[in-house]
Parts: structure tokens; sequence; C-alpha cells
């Protein structure tokens, strides 16, 4: 493409996974920074904290005692969002209406040394991470009751995480939540009208241009998305159509522990601190249906904009009209790029 004017003059780019628009304003990034900085946290924690309810052999709140696990340690969350257990109910009061929803709420613990995060960790250590989550993928779809499986992470304080012990979250519900939905329908309209995968076509695409490439390897690559909402928004994509991660092979799954590894160690080297972002994998559905127009991916949304101090917030117009960004998705990768 090489378009000078998308580094130019405002404009919009179509977010072709959930259909909607992000408002790019490359002129913006010129302005000066009259905003709010803060006091930049760098503590080295120690590999073990006696007070740490998600390390290995200790007391959580509910008085179970945590394994002396060596690497990763999966439970059911204490304080789970969705309740296995609710009761069946709806209601349809005029314009008033509620159905009810379970699902099954867990914690990974990616490893017993309470100072990492994905970053310290090498993608054999990562690997093991993957793992354990295509195992949680599986059984919790397996279940009836079950028909999506949302993987994520909340990195850091900003991000609303409560415990710095490197761990992420499983969410499982009977109903597809709302971006899954928006995702759905977007790849499904397109593998009918094309016969094939939406996300697919899109990758062979950024591939044949090399303007928002990050890393590769045999298996996946890790990109700026051409309409990343974030500054420093990445997407890792499998080169291969899979529909989830369990059609990885265990070649596959270390190559992906490896753009795990690549993308968070530069994010790190960004402002020289621990990034923060929350990551997520949206993968094909566990309703039984045939999924094959979903093509899984792993996305990065951090909100750090222009040191470690200064953050993106969604306000103002991004809460009444539409996302907006500054820094373009092609800025963002030469400066990601040059940190590897």
């Amino acid at each position: 493409m090489n378009n000078t004017d998308l580094q130019d003059y405002s404009h919009k780019r179509l977010n072709i996974l959930t259909g909607e628009w992000v408002l790019v304003s490359p002129h913006r990034a010129k302005r000066p920074w009259q905003g709010q900085n803060e006091a930049v946290n760098n503590e080295v924690r120690p590999s073990y904290d006696e007070s740490c309810y998600l390390c290995a052999g200790n007391t959580r709140i509910n008085g179970e005692v945590n394994p002396n696990y060596e690497d990763v340690f999966v439970f059911t969350n204490d304080f789970a969002a969705l309740q296995s257990d609710s009761k069946t109910f709806s209601v349809n009061d005029g314009l008033l209406t509620a159905e009810s929803e379970t699902g099954i709420c867990k914690v990974i613990c990616f490893s017993p040394d309470h100072s990492k995060s994905l970053a310290d960790m090498n993608p054999k250590e990562i690997e093991k991470v993957v793992v354990a989550w295509q195992k949680e993928y599986k059984e919790l779809g397996d279940n009836p009751n079950i028909n999506y499986v949302q993987i994520f992470e909340n990195k850091g304080a900003v991000m609303g995480c409560s415990n710095p012990h490197p761990h992420g979250q499983i969410w499982s519900q009977s109903t597809l939540p709302n971006e899954v939905l928006k995702k759905n329908t977007q790849q499904l309209n397109y593998f009918n009208k094309n016969n094939s995968s939406l996300l697919g076509d899109y990758l062979k695409q950024e591939l044949e241009k090399q303007e928002r490439i990050i890393f590769e390897n045999d298996s996946f690559v890790v990109l700026v998305p051409f309409w990343a909402v974030w500054p420093f928004e990445t997407m890792i994509v499998p080169k291969k159509h899979q529909t989830n991660i369990l059609e990885m092979d265990a070649n596959e799954a270390y190559q992906y522990a490896e753009a795990i590894a690549v993308i968070t160690k530069a994010y790190d080297k960004i402002f020289n601190t621990s990034f923060p972002y929350s990551s997520g994998i949206h993968q094909a559905p566990t309703n039984g249906e045939d999924n094959k127009h979903w093509h899984w991916h792993m996305s990065f949304y951090p909100p750090l904009l222009r040191s470690a101090t200064v953050k993106k917030f969604m306000v103002g117009y991004e809460m009444f009209g539409s996302p907006q960004r500054d820094i373009t998705a092609e800025s963002a990768v030469k400066m990601i790029r040059e940190l590897l």
C-alpha cells in the first residue's frame, strides 16, 4: 500500500473481524503532551511471597492450600464471575429483558516464580502454559453446558490485575459473549461468500505487503492489525487455517509460545517497564456446530501511549462515537521492530 495519506490525514479504518470502524488521526501525534504523568513502578518482586495467595504452598482466601507446583497450576476461581449452579430464569417485562447465564471460571498460574511475567519466561516454559490452555479448552468445551471458552490475561495493576503473580484466567459460559458474536458473524459471512478464511486471506495480504509484520516463524505471525485501536496493539495469527488451539501439533504449540515470548519481551523494552496489557484468545465456540469459518487468534491490548506513565484512555468521543488513535499502526510497528 505505502499510502502516505494514511500517515498524514485523518481517516477511518475498518475492523474486518467486528465490522466496526476506528478513527485514525496521525496529525495529532505531533501535538505537545500536557497530560497526566505518574511514578513508574519497576519494583523487583521476590520469587516467593508468603502473602501471595497464588504462590506454591500458600493458603488461598477460601482456606484451600496450593500444591507445591513446579510449572503451571490451574484451579477454579474462588471469586468466579459465573456460577455453574445458577438457576435458569428469564425476565421479559416490556423493554426490560434479562436471561440467566451459567459458567465455570478458572485461574491459571503460569509459573511458581512470583517475580516473573510471560516476558521473563522462555518459550519452553510458555509452551507448558499453552498445553494447559489446550487442556482446559478441551475439558471445559466438552461440558454440554459450556458453549464458549474465553482465555485471557490482565497484566499490571492499571489493567485491573489484583495480584502480580504471573497468572491468567479462563471464563467459560453457556452463551457467546458480545465480541465473539461479532467475530463469528463477520467470519461466517465471509466464509459463506468466499469459501475461505477471512483472517487467513487478510494474513496473506499482510505477508505480501510486510508493512505491519513484527515477527514470524514457520507457523505464526505477530503483527499490528491494520485496524488496531490501542497504540501498541498486536495480534498473533496461525498461518494455517485452524479454528481453535487444539488443532496445533506439538511443534506448532512451541512456535506459538515463541511468538508470545517475542512480543511480550519487546513490549517490556518499549518504555523500559513491565508493560501492562490485556490479552485474549478468540477461537471457535464449543457449541457442537460446524465452526470451520473460524480462524483463531490472540490479541494484546496495551494501554500505554507515550511513556511508561502516559496511558491511553477511552473517553469523550471514544465513549460516545467510536474508538480513535493518533499513532498509526505502521508507526507502532517500526517502534516495536527496532526492539527485537
